[in-house]
């Protein structure tokens, strides 16, 4: 799951948080990376699925773990990537 959005009104202690998060990779708990003025932010993260779950599911659990860091925003485009839908084509095999 990938967030992009802006902080709204970020604070001192907000700040710190996102800082502390700031990294490019995919997590449980979730990553920032953001503007130089940490004023615009893209929120990775990982979110588990069941067999039945679908997007509606991923979303809700993603914002959650945003959410858990307790920093205010607004989210302007949310994007989802199933990984059971991506196929993999081995280089040199052929089928």
């Amino acid at each position: 799951m990938t967030i992009r959005g802006k902080f709204d009104g970020l604070d001192e202690e907000g700040r710190a948080k996102v800082l502390a998060a700031e990294a490019a990779a995919f997590t449980d708990s979730g990553t920032f990376t953001h503007d130089g003025t940490v004023s615009a932010f893209t929120f990775r993260c990982q979110v588990p699925a069941g067999p039945e779950d679908g997007e509606r599911e991923a979303t809700g659990r993603a914002v959650a773990a945003l959410e858990a860091y307790g920093v205010p925003y607004q989210v302007l485009r949310i994007a989802v990537t199933d990984m059971r839908d991506i196929k993999i084509r081995h280089k040199g095999r052929r089928t």
